[in-house]
C-alpha cells in the first residue's frame, strides 16, 4: 500500500539536467518551466524592452503578459514560463521584438 504523496500518485525520482542560458550553464528539474529553471538560477531578467533596453523577465507567470518572451533553440518570441525546460534547451536573453537577424 501507497504511504508516501510521492507513492501516492506514482511519482518517480527523476534527476536534474542542464539548459544553456547566454552561455551559463542552469541547472533545471523536470516538469519546470524555462522562466522556473531561470528563477532557480537566480537569472530575474531574459528579455529586453523594444523602446529603452529595460530588463524583463516572467511577470504574470501564465503566459499572458509576454515579459518572459526569450529565444529558446533558436526561435524568438517563446513565452518562457508555459515552455517546459528539456535537457540540452539553449535560451538566449531576446531584445526587443525577436525579430532581430530575421529581416523582419
Amino acid at each position: 500500500m501507497a504511504r508516501t504523496p510521492a507513492e501516492l500518485v506514482g511519482a518517480q525520482s527523476v534527476p536534474p539536467f542542464e539548459i544553456t542560458v547566454d552561455d551559463r550553464t542552469v541547472t533545471a528539474l523536470p516538469g519546470q518551466s524555462i522562466a522556473a529553471a531561470l528563477w532557480g538560477a537566480g537569472i530575474l531578467a531574459w528579455r529586453t524592452t523594444r523602446v529603452g533596453g529595460r530588463p524583463r523577465g516572467a511577470f504574470c507567470g501564465i503566459g499572458q503578459c509576454y515579459d518572459c518572451l526569450a529565444t529558446v533553440n533558436g526561435e524568438p518570441n517563446r513565452r518562457a514560463c508555459l515552455v517546459p525546460a528539456r535537457p540540452g534547451d539553449v535560451i538566449t536573453t531576446q531584445e526587443g521584438h525577436g525579430h532581430a537577424g530575421l529581416g523582419v
